[in-house]
């Protein structure tokens, strides 16, 4: 059922208690579910899974939709798959109809998980073994885009294709889209698994631009992107482990430019991709720079003589 849960920032028992440490994530934060009118709003408390942590957080940090039950999750499924992010169910459940669904999820690459029956129940109830979480704004295949970016060399056209990996801090992911839109990138590839949701999170931090810059989520990024090279794109990516500069690099009229997530880097299948990987100048004493930052620079770094 579609229902409305409220976030809370809630007080944990001494027992339960977690770390306040950005890296930690789990199931335990509550859902943000719409409802219909043919609904009825529930008042009964929502249940508590034992031994969960709550997800480390600001009250602000607004949870994705979650939407439970067999039918209305086969309805997405079938419907509007490029809204859905991930789909749970529950561990060992012994229904068949469960098992469709996951068939008919992996066909849509995406991403499924098996998880405990108390945090289904964290995210949305009844749900009947299968919870499905869903992107604020419904991502494109690569189908749907892959001729206007084939044809780009030939008609003359300059490209810009981003490309973020790994990403699991929403507003690092709004960050990126405002920042894109803002230098001229014409699409955002994400990979299907690995990456935070489009949350509304991620679309308070993009200031807007979520609504105004393409996004799209390929069956496989790898070959999507081995895709753009053979059709003359010049793949690039940014990480600290390189000897060539940004600054003043040669760029071409088509790039394709990539980034990684938080104290990953850029996943190997897309460095080995790349014609060169460039690094950013940065203090020693500096560890990394944010994702978005990153990117942010190296879009810069491109768009400064063009825009």
């Amino acid at each position: 059922m579609w229902k409305t849960k409220p976030f809370e920032n809630r007080e944990e028992p001494e027992d339960n208690k977690v770390n306040d440490n950005r890296n930690n994530y789990s199931y335990g934060r509550p859902a943000k579910v719409h409802s219909e009118p043919r609904f009825e709003q529930s008042s009964v408390p929502r249940p508590r899974a034992d031994n969960i942590a709550v997800s480390v957080g600001d009250v602000e940090n607004a949870p994705q939709v979650a939407v439970g039950g067999i039918r209305e999750v086969e309805e997405l499924l079938t419907k509007d798959p490029a809204r859905v992010h991930r789909v749970l169910f529950r561990h060992v459940s012994g229904n068949p109809r469960l098992y469709t669904l996951q068939k008919i999820a992996k066909k849509n690459h995406i991403h499924v998980q098996q998880v405990d029956a108390k945090i289904l129940d964290s995210y949305a109830t009844p749900n009947q073994g299968i919870v499905a979480l869903l992107h604020e704004k419904g991502v494109l295949t690569w189908d749907e885009v892959k001729q206007e970016f084939y044809e780009a060399k030939e008609k003359g056209l300059r490209k810009v294709v981003a490309v973020a990996t790994n990403i699991e801090d929403p507003r690092n992911l709004g960050a990126c889209i405002r920042s894109g839109l803002a230098l001229g990138v014409d699409i955002l590839l994400i990979p299907s698994k690995g990456m935070c949701g489009i949350t509304p999170t991620v679309s308070r931090a993009s200031a807007g631009a979520l609504e105004k810059l393409r996004i799209c989520r390929p069956d496989s990024l790898e070959a999507t992107i081995g895709e753009l090279k053979l059709a003359g794109y010049q793949i690039l990516g940014l990480d600290a482990v390189t000897d060539t500069s940004l600054a003043d690099f040669p760029f071409e009229e088509r790039i394709v430019l990539a980034v990684g997530g938080e104290d990953v880097g850029l996943p190997p299948f897309i460095r080995k991709q790349c014609s060169t990987v460039l690094r950013i100048p940065m203090k020693p004493d500096a560890h990394s720079y944010n994702a978005s930052v990153a990117l942010s620079l190296g879009l810069y770094e491109f768009a400064r003589k063009r825009i």
